[in-house]
């Protein structure tokens, strides 16, 4: 094992819940503001995950007053609290990038009854 691969697997998280893409998940997130740091619970669906190992990352996109917005999380940061997994959606593909262009009761996923 290459000396990048162990500095890399200590720095993994292991405590975060597994996750599928199509699954509604909150992720807490720490936001600093100056001296301050708080929670703040972005809540949507995730719409892709890639790469793997300390690079991974997943994308979670909501609608917000009619707007959506799209956040790119990268897996084992440290600005990541946890990751709650809301429900589990069935779907079929690995990106679902086509919900952007959908608006109300057809943006919604199936949910899994497995």
């Amino acid at each position: 094992m290459s000396l990048v691969n162990v500095v890399e697997d200590r720095q993994m998280r292991k405590d975060l819940d597994p996750f599928n893409v199509g699954d509604t998940v909150k992720v807490h997130v720490i936001i600093r503001e100056g001296e301050k740091e708080r929670i703040q619970i972005f809540r949507g669906d995730v719409i892709g995950k890639r790469g793997a190992g300390m690079k991974a990352s997943f994308t979670v996109r909501k609608v917000s007053f009619g707007i959506g917005v799209e956040r790119v999380f990268p897996m084992h940061s440290k600005t990541l609290r946890k990751i709650e997994v809301v429900r589990k959606a069935k779907v079929r593909r690995a990106k679902l990038y086509y919900l952007r262009d959908l608006k109300g009761k057809k943006a919604r996923l199936k949910e899994d009854q497995g």
